[in-house]
């Protein structure tokens, strides 16, 4: 089986220079939690996921820094502040940008599990060249699995 069985054929990205406002929009609307990004020719640049943004905007605690005489207290930020002030960053200042795992439509769809599992991935792009033609989720495989192996076979008698 290939990844091109699995995998999602119109994923929805984000650019670069997409905000954070809008990007939350974008997951909530679709009822997803990350998405490919991509420059203008549609090539990835990187991944962003809800775990991302929720790191990013997660409030600062309040501080101490001791200079050996000098001492600096930094005040506890809250979430309505953190997030507020955070909300027009551009997405390619919190995306994953090194590292990233991607495959093809054509490869075995065992190359995609070996990622989805050993780095505990929900999702990966998929791209044919360098453009983003896709993306597999954990869910897709498993829907495709059922689909595959449970609705289709017979019951143990």
């Amino acid at each position: 089986m290939k990844v091109r069985q699995f995998m999602i054929q119109t994923p929805v990205t984000a650019s670069g220079s997409t905000t954070l406002r809008e990007l939350l929009q974008l997951l909530v609307d679709n009822k997803i939690g990350g998405v490919p990004v991509v420059n203008e020719e549609h090539q990835l640049i990187g991944m962003i996921s809800d775990g991302d943004v929720l790191r990013y905007i997660r409030p600062m605690s309040g501080r101490v820094y001791d200079f050996f005489s000098y001492t600096i207290q930094t005040d506890a930020q809250t979430l309505d502040e953190s997030v507020t002030s955070k909300l027009q960053t551009r997405v390619d200042k919190v995306m994953v940008k090194k590292g990233l795992y991607k495959v093809s439509s054509n490869d075995p769809i065992d190359t995609a599990l070996d990622i989805l599992s050993k780095h505990h991935f929900k999702k990966i792009p998929v791209v044919d060249g360098d453009k983003v033609v896709g993306v597999i989720s954990r869910g897709d495989v498993i829907r495709q699995l059922v689909n595959t192996y449970v609705l289709d076979s017979p019951s143990p008698s």
